[in-house]
């Protein structure tokens, strides 16, 4: 006999060997009917797993936060059965849950919301039935017979790459068998709500010279209103989506003649990125102590090839040329460095020049992949607030800490500070091609930031593998609305580079002595710092971000040349603003501006225009009133140039 301690419920005793449902039942039949899976030693594991001895066992009912995971990835095998019912000639991959539903790659054409449809019908048929899913534990003969029976050469893939010696499991419902680990439902009783959203490709074993795979993504709750609750949810970030307010407020655009992932910056884009651009090169410049530079779009395959970049970056690189045939080879730039490098060699250097802090606004290009392209966030042309600082290795731990001050200055003032995530990007010690340098080098720069970090009580995760091929960096992360992290901000700690341009500076005692690099951004990347903005504030942006801050709304024609004089007067002190001449209704007008989020409303009427004063009203207190032209300049000057975040208040209350 061995003991079986259900954690917080309670212990029964089973003859050895015994499942972990024949455990259950013997406690009680009825904890079976909520039984989702369970947890060994930490580990989610299924219910049909066989027990030999005695073991502390957690029981995942609905309520605990591994058990949608189990519900999702049986929902994945149910959508991958009703796809072999109806698209018998798909080929079947992975299914796995995610964090918000999950998803299942096929070998096939890409699906329409018709064939999601259909499928979704075949599904709750499926469900309906409540088949019983049943679990093998096979060899690895059997498994390879059994998918080369069913001709999934995928599925055959996946079993070559399984270890040998490591158990192997298959899983049935009805007619349909998969390879999977598991675990899954013991049936589809418990699944009450799903929906499957949309589709899209995916290569498969996410490399682009391998098959171009149809995904199918869904998600699935324990009960409908949950999955109501989280449709709404959807709903409400699809709204917030900058692809889809960008578009409409008329900030960028894309053409298909022109090329993915090469968005244009309509004249509203365009005046944020340059209020944006503005900003940080008179911060940088004026208060932080940078000197800015201008460098070549792009340079000779030479320059790359100093650094390496050529080795590991080739791919990403628009080149113009054949290596193999022309003497020269030229590439558009995907990083600033090797160029203000030159600008530090220019003239030698002595240690009291140091440290030589060179900025420039950056416009960089590299060959994403196609399905990598969104919006403004992953584009293949973009502009950076880059800069590099050239120290010596005393001033090396200071000038980190005020990268990583600025930064933090910048994310403040754009209110994105809470935000981020800070990350140790390290090296992958097991991958020694991927990067230059000795381990002990690494070792050492990576425990320099961590000091840094943990001195200034930066929260931090620390990622392997994520370094640059030249060093270990700080990388300031967030999240779109759809939950997908990107990098906003990187500093990165240069040990290395220097050697590779033969970079030096002569120090006091006449020695020619090799500088460290801070390779950093203070704003990162423009493009998706509007993107971001975009998300952040739903399309309502701070008043020193908006291209237009003010508009004037006469009521009648008679107050025209008033409104004018208005508008005169704003622009005299630096206010961007415009005049509705429109013959509409005072409140159409309101609900236009109100819909293009602009911060501020003037309403001026015959008395307004009489008394030489304005009636304003805002997305921030609704009716403000009555004020001199004067106030009202004043006030808006004041939140301009504070930079303050006012908060919104609702639309209905307005």
């Amino acid at each position: 006999m061995i003991k079986i301690n259900f954690l917080g419920v309670g212990s029964v005793e089973c003859p050895s060997p015994c499942s972990i449902i024949d455990a259950i039942i013997a406690y009680d039949k009825e904890l079976l009917g909520t039984a989702v899976a369970a947890i060994i030693d930490g580990k989610v594991t299924d219910l049909r797993t066989t027990l030999t001895e005695d073991t502390d066992i957690e029981i995942v009912t609905p309520e605990h936060k591994e058990a949608l995971k189990v519900l999702r990835h049986t929902t994945a095998h149910i959508m991958a059965e009703a796809v072999k019912h109806l698209f018998p000639e798909a080929k079947f991959t992975i299914g796995p849950a995610t964090d918000n539903g999950f998803f299942y790659d096929f070998d096939f054409r890409p699906f329409t919301m018709d064939d999601l449809a259909a499928l979704e019908k075949e599904m709750k048929s499926i469900i309906k039935k409540n088949p019983r899913i049943v679990r093998e534990e096979v060899s690895r003969e059997k498994a390879i017979e059994i998918f080369k029976a069913k001709d999934e050469p995928y599925k055959l893939e996946l079993i070559d790459a399984i270890p040998e010696g490591d158990l192997i499991t298959i899983y049935t419902q009805d007619d349909f068998t998969d390879l999977c680990a598991g675990p899954h439902l013991l049936n589809t009783r418990l699944i009450k709500g799903f929906k499957l959203l949309s589709s899209s490709t995916a290569y498969w074993r996410a490399d682009k010279n391998n098959a171009n795979l149809a995904r199918i993504h869904g998600t699935a709750f324990f009960t409908k209103e949950d999955m109501e609750g989280y449709l709404q949810y959807l709903e409400d970030i699809k709204n917030r989506d900058h692809n889809k307010i960008g578009r409409e407020m008329e900030l960028f655009t894309t053409v298909d003649v022109i090329g993915q992932g090469l968005p244009l910056l309509m004249p509203k884009g365009a005046k944020i990125v340059q209020i944006l651009q503005r900003w940080i090169e008179d911060l940088e410049d004026n208060e932080w102590g940078y000197t800015r530079t201008k460098t070549p779009l792009f340079a000779k395959s030479d320059l790359y090839k100093i650094s390496g970049h050529w080795d590991h970056y080739r791919d990403g690189m628009f080149v113009m040329g054949d290596p193999d045939k022309d003497k020269e080879v030229f590439a558009l730039r995907p990083m600033t460095c090797p160029f203000q490098y030159y600008v530090f060699k220019a003239s030698q250097k002595s240690y009291r020049d140091l440290p030589c802090r060179y900025s420039e606004t950056s416009t960089l290009f590299r060959n994403e992949d196609s399905g990598e392209m969104h919006g403004l966030t992953r584009v293949r042309q973009f502009t950076i607030s880059e800069g590099h600082l050239i120290v010596r290795p005393d001033q090396m731990v200071e000038e980190f800490k005020n990268c990583l001050a600025l930064a933090k200055y910048v994310l403040t003032t754009l209110g994105l500070q809470d935000d981020v995530t800070y990350h140790l990007s390290k090296w992958d010690p097991n991958n020694k091609t991927k990067y230059i340098g000795e381990p002990e080098v690494w070792e050492q720069t990576e425990q320099h930031i961590r000091d840094v970090l943990t001195e200034l009580n930066i929260p931090f995760t620390e990622d392997v593998g994520e370094a640059a091929f030249y060093g270990p960096k700080v990388d300031i992360n967030t999240k779109n609305v759809y939950g997908k992290e990107d990098t906003m901000i990187t500093i990165q700690w240069d040990a290395l580079l220097a050697y590779q341009y033969d970079m030096y500076y002569i120090d006091q005692n006449g020695n020619k002595v090799r500088p460290y690099i801070i390779h950093r951004t203070s704003i990162g990347c423009y493009e998706r710092t509007l993107a971001w903005l975009i998300e952040k504030y739903s399309g309502k942006l701070p008043t020193w971000l908006c291209p237009e801050q003010v508009r004037i709304l006469p009521i009648s024609e008679k107050t025209a040349d008033y409104a004018s004089e208005v508008a005169a007067e704003l622009k005299k002190a630096g206010i961007r603003c415009s005049v509705d001449q429109r013959a509409e209704k005072i409140g159409y007008k309101i609900r236009d501006a109100r819909n293009e989020r602009i911060p501020y409303m003037i309403v001026v009427g015959q008395q307004e225009a009489e008394n030489k004063m304005v009636a304003v009203r805002s997305r921030f207190v609704g009716d403000e009133g009555v004020k001199t032209l004067g106030e009202f300049i004043s006030q808006i000057l004041l939140e301009v140039n504070t930079k303050e975040i006012r908060k919104e208040v609702p639309q209905k209350e307005q």
